[in-house]
């Protein structure tokens, strides 16, 4: 996966740090617990990544939205702020060793950036299921990067 996304000139500051890392911790929690259900009106998963510069594990509890072929949308919103989250740019970083844990299962996934016209059409579903999305756009002048995160074939198939 490629960045085509760069940082914006303005926007919301993104938290960090340690209660940052507790906060996703506790969410993630959350999402593990609720197997399925939707929390804050959305349906969520725990993203698995490698951190692009540490090489260590991180989890995020991200919003999904539904793709095609049973695929799964993710926004890198983070909230409007001016640049990208941490966990796109570790997608990007390592790209291979991506899974994510949702409805109470591990699913290996690969990611895809969403271009142009495919872009648009899943932006318009994500506003359409989650207004405040639609939100963010208006903090910042970044396009928010809409990741497709796609089921890997298991060994079987």
């Amino acid at each position: 996966m490629t960045f085509t996304h760069p940082h914006g000139t303005h926007g919301r500051r993104q938290p960090r740090g340690p209660l940052m890392r507790w906060g996703n911790s506790m969410m993630s929690r959350r999402v593990r617990k609720a197997r399925g259900t939707t929390m804050m009106g959305m349906h969520l998963l725990v993203l698995h990544t490698v951190g692009a510069k540490s090489g260590e594990p991180r989890q995020t509890p991200v919003a999904w939205f539904p793709g095609p072929d049973g695929s799964r949308h993710v926004v890198a919103s983070a909230n409007g702020s001016i640049g990208n989250p941490a966990w796109y740019h570790n997608l990007a970083a390592h790209p291979d060793r991506v899974w994510v844990e949702v409805d109470g299962q591990r699913v290996d996934v690969t990611p895809e950036q969403l271009q142009g016209a495919e872009r648009a059409e899943a932006w318009a579903g994500v506003v359409a299921a989650a207004p405040r999305f639609g939100e963010y756009e208006h903090k910042t002048d970044r396009e928010m990067p809409i990741v497709r995160l796609r089921p890997k074939p298991s060994p079987s198939d």
